[in-house]
């Protein structure tokens, strides 16, 4: 095999992919065609491990014919490829655009091995449509940065080598080497807005700035530089302001930071959680809804399936959850894994953590904890006889006093025995009753709490 003429300018990173395996991200247009042609007849690679993956969203009608293509390709060049089938979440809130390029981010992540770098065909057009898109959409210095030529990503790397390589050059090298590719005619419209600026307004800038699009990607080379000189800064700020807890934050330590270092550290705590991106009002939300409120309560700011709430001295950040439907009402042995309406799971369990569905290790119950035992949903008034103590207690005293945020109390099952005895909120508070027999089991019980979210489509 010949060695190809290389596409693209050099990358600062090619040193750190050649001695890696790589996973090209190919949907079979031109852009990964070209990529997947040169990273093959490239000398560095022939003696490296090297794969390719299709993303099979099935969101257009010719998508089953797309993935046959990159199949034929594939197998004309001995190159193994994964065709790997996604499903577009339509209520995930983001738009579709997003919620597809987070399906197939999801996939790449799931695949990659430790230590593969997954090698993606974005170029130095498509950086300015994102640096523009930023800008239009306020984003800080860490959004104009737009994308990263080098990141961490799954269990590896996720490298951009076309990024400093202008479209046009990817054509001729298509056309030098007579490569095959296809279109997706959804390229063609105006509606989704990255098209309706490479299609509208970057043909207008360059008509008068015939590098619009270098200067573009340039600013957002400045912003990536600016972004990492502030890493460091941010992650000592959020150190200091978190407590044992990750999703919470203390309120007075972060109100002490500076305004702007404040709004870095809390969209920089929201992407330690795996949460989405707090969009451009989020920060101004937060400030003054949450930051500076003296309202009781727990006053909120949700946004793409995700709330942050102010409960006392403290920020919470997760999830949206269902709390557990108020007339949830069931009877349970014991001797499996109860899987609840909101996801989460009650289980008897022993030394091991099960899962529901997981019979390793499960109590067989007792006649001795009164079998069959209840599990409902709160409905108010609740009293519960706690370990060491001559009289009862109302739940909900007990449960503030433990600092269970109110959330956390709607989703909260309680285990009753037949005549409606409290034994149990979720695994926060045990009767004595109830703690008495599981010490004497040596068993303990388990309320498994679900991300909602959190799960490879």
């Amino acid at each position: 095999m010949h060695q190809a003429s290389p596409p693209m300018l050099p990358s600062r990173y090619a040193h750190m992919a050649d001695a890696r395996p790589l996973l090209i991200g190919y949907s079979g247009g031109l852009d990964s065609t070209v990529l997947l042609h040169w990273l093959l007849t490239s000398r560095e690679r022939r003696d490296h491990d090297l794969r390719a993956i299709h993303i099979h969203h099935g969101l257009q009608p010719d998508a089953d014919a797309w993935a046959a293509h990159c199949r034929r390709i594939c197998d004309a060049l001995g190159v193994p490829l994964r065709i790997a089938r996604v499903s577009v979440r339509a209520d995930a809130g983001t738009g579709p655009e997003a919620a597809a390029r987070a399906a197939r981010h999801a996939a790449f992540a799931a695949e990659l091995q430790p230590g593969e770098v997954l090698a993606l065909a974005h170029h130095r057009d498509d950086q300015a449509e994102t640096f523009l898109l930023r800008a239009l959409r306020a984003s800080g210095v860490d959004g104009l940065a737009a994308m990263r030529p080098w990141r961490r990503h799954g269990q590896g790397w996720l490298w951009r080598p076309l990024l400093d390589t202008p479209r046009e050059r990817l054509l001729d090298y298509a056309r030098q080497h007579q490569l095959q590719w296809i279109e997706d005619p959804s390229n063609a419209g105006i509606e989704p807005d990255r098209n309706f600026l490479r299609h509208r307004i970057l043909p207008l800038l360059r008509e008068r700035w015939p590098q619009a699009e270098a200067g573009l990607a340039r600013s957002a080379l400045l912003g990536a530089e600016a972004a990492a000189l502030l890493d460091d800064g941010d992650a000592a700020a959020l150190a200091a302001v978190r407590t044992l807890d990750p999703h919470a934050l203390d309120v007075a330590a972060l109100r002490r930071l500076p305004e702007a270092r404040r709004a870095r550290v809390l969209r920089r705590w929201i992407d330690t959680l795996a949460l989405p991106p707090l969009p451009a009002q989020g920060v101004a939300r937060i400030e003054a809804d949450l930051l500076r409120t003296t309202t009781a309560g727990s006053p909120a700011f949700a946004w793409s399936g995700a709330v942050v709430r102010r409960w006392r001295d403290l920020l919470h950040a997760e999830r949206q959850r269902a709390p557990l439907p108020a007339d949830f009402h069931t009877v349970w042995d014991g001797r499996t894994p109860l899987l609840l309406p909101t996801g989460d799971a009650l289980a008897l369990v022993g030394s091991e953590r099960v899962e529901p569905g997981d019979s390793r290790d499960v109590v067989q119950a007792s006649e001795a904890l009164c079998t069959p035992l209840i599990v409902r949903a709160r409905r108010g008034g609740e009293r519960i006889r706690l370990p060491g103590r001559g009289h009862s207690h109302a739940l909900k005293q007990v449960l503030q006093t433990l600092g269970v945020p109110p959330w956390v109390r709607e989703r909260l099952p309680l285990l009753t025995d037949a005549n409606d005895e409290l034994l149990a909120a979720g695994d926060l508070v045990h009767s004595d009753r109830l703690d008495a027999w599981l010490r004497a089991q040596q068993q303990r019980l388990l309320w498994s709490r679900t991300d909602p979210l959190a799960r490879v489509e």
